[in-house]
């Protein structure tokens, strides 16, 4: 028996960055709305935040800082005149707090649902026709069935598999279990040298582990700048991760508490021994029990859902945002497209530019770019200038010992508009934010060689990158 509820003006279907910002601000914009979630931590308690806060970018980053601390601490302290003896790493803890970080934000939002008056419903949401949805209650029992005047499908992605690699989150992980690893393991392999693999492979690399990354494309981080890429490579490898390009897994054989991988390198096959092993392939659009067909929702060839610019599927009053349409899956541009959405129900005109949205990976140092590299304007056949600048040459850098890095701007040859920026440096996460916000108002490179950045800090490198696309530095 399916128990009727009442109508509502907007529902969304997922609680991650995307959906739960999407209610928010269908809330604020005076919207009678709710958000059906079914994401339960580690307790089987119903949590709210999706992927993303709970298994993915918080947790991430928490243990992305916490290994630096150590790493830092272990290799680079005596350099500043400190001498540690008897350092240890507490694990525990360090999962421990990890896991209150996560809790912290979750309750948060839970929160900020009461204080909106957004409905909360446990459970996972099916697409019925006429503008229903049949919500499962996570905890068992009859399902509801909610009808609302606008629904946003926000249900994020998925870990994706690779066929003769079987996931058990024990030996064989998938970028959830490798967050929760009771001991460092000694020899850790990943298959997939990209945004998930690097990180985890910087954590556990920090803290003891013998890590190799299997990638099967011969370039590394193709999308990248090549020159930030190579950069990066090098420092990494100084840093111990062993990157190995151009390898095609085959498949793992389980041998006592060893794995060993098989992979093909040309016409070669090759085996990694190690005791645990991550898969980090990529994400899929998490579409599975959604009942699309049944609700007139077009999927693509690669399983994501069909959207027009405005993020209409082909159901008349159904939306889709974030990792389940295509485009890149970052949490801020769900989070953009969510806000949009809401306020183009509400009657508005707001507009996400896809062209704008900033790319991070937090390695150490980290690499952020926004726009697209000079690679790409090299292929597009664009007429551009371009500017760079050494962090060796950074006085905050030299101050802080992390010379390893540099920035990049690209401004077109005859407008001098910023076409891209690029950075390899610490808190590049933070840096790239005043390029977004130059290029979204389209600023020349001149704009920012003539805006004053204050000294010293990692931010003139960005200014003096942006006097090098003009040939004058004034540091270099």
């Amino acid at each position: 028996m399916t128990l009727a509820v009442e109508h509502y003006d907007c529902l969304v279907i997922g609680a991650g960055p995307g959906g739960y910002t999407a209610a928010i601000r269908a809330a604020q914009l005076g919207m009678k709305t709710a958000c059906a979630e079914a994401f339960r931590d580690p307790a089987g308690k119903p949590v709210l935040g999706g992927t993303c806060l709970n298994v993915g970018c918080i947790p991430s980053k928490a243990l992305l800082d916490s290994s630096h601390h150590f790493h830092h601490i272990a290799h680079e302290a005596k350099a500043h005149g400190i001498t540690v003896e008897g350092l240890r790493l507490d694990l525990a803890t360090m999962l421990a707090r990890k896991d209150q970080v996560v809790r912290t934000l979750t309750q948060g939002i839970a929160g900020l649902f009461k204080k909106h008056g957004i409905t909360w419903f446990q459970g996972s949401g099916r697409l019925r026709d006429g503008g229903q949805v049949e919500i499962s209650p996570w905890e068992g029992g009859a399902p509801l069935t909610v009808s609302a005047s606008h629904i946003i499908i926000a249900t994020g992605s998925v870990p994706a598999a690779l066929p003769g690699v079987p996931i058990d989150n024990d030996r064989i992980c998938d970028s959830t279990g490798a967050l929760a690893f009771t001991e460092v393991p000694a020899r850790l392999g990943i298959i997939g040298a990209g945004i998930i693999g690097v990180e985890l492979g910087s954590v556990w690399r920090r803290l003891g582990s013998e890590v190799v990354l299997l990638e099967a494309l011969e370039t590394w981080l193709p999308s990248a700048d090549t020159d930030i890429a190579r950069a990066a490579a090098k420092e990494l490898k100084r840093q111990g991760l062993q990157i190995r390009l151009g390898c095609e897994v085959q498949g793992v054989e389980r041998q006592g508490q060893e794995m060993h991988v098989a992979y093909r390198v040309g016409e070669t096959i090759e085996w990694l021994v190690v005791d645990r092993l991550v898969v980090a392939v990529g994400r899929r659009p998490n579409t599975e029990g959604l009942g699309v067909e049944a609700a007139g929702v077009k999927l693509d060839a690669r399983g994501f859902i069909e959207v027009d610019g405005q993020c209409r599927t082909t159901a008349e009053g159904i939306y889709a945002i974030g990792d389940v349409v295509a485009g890149p899956m970052l949490a801020h541009k769900a989070s953009e497209e969510g806000v949009a959405v809401t306020e183009r129900i509400a009657g508005q005109s707001p507009a996400v530019d896809h062209g704008l949205i900033p790319w991070v990976i937090y390695t150490w140092p980290e690499i952020a770019w926004v726009g697209p590299s000079e690679q790409a304007l090299q292929l597009e056949g664009r007429a551009y200038r371009g500017g760079r600048f050494p962090l060796q040459a950074s006085g905050r850098a030299r101050a802080m010992g992390e010379t390893a890095g540099l920035v990049k701007v690209l401004a077109d040859a005859k407008t001098d508009r910023i076409l891209g920026v690029h950075i390899f440096a610490p808190q590049a996460s933070e840096l790239i934010a005043e390029a977004v916000l130059a290029m979204a108002f389209d600023a020349s490179a001149e704009d920012l060689a003539r805006t004053v950045h204050a000294h010293p800090t990692l931010a003139e490198a960005i200014h003096e990158a942006a006097l090098a696309v003009d040939g004058r530095p004034i540091n270099l």
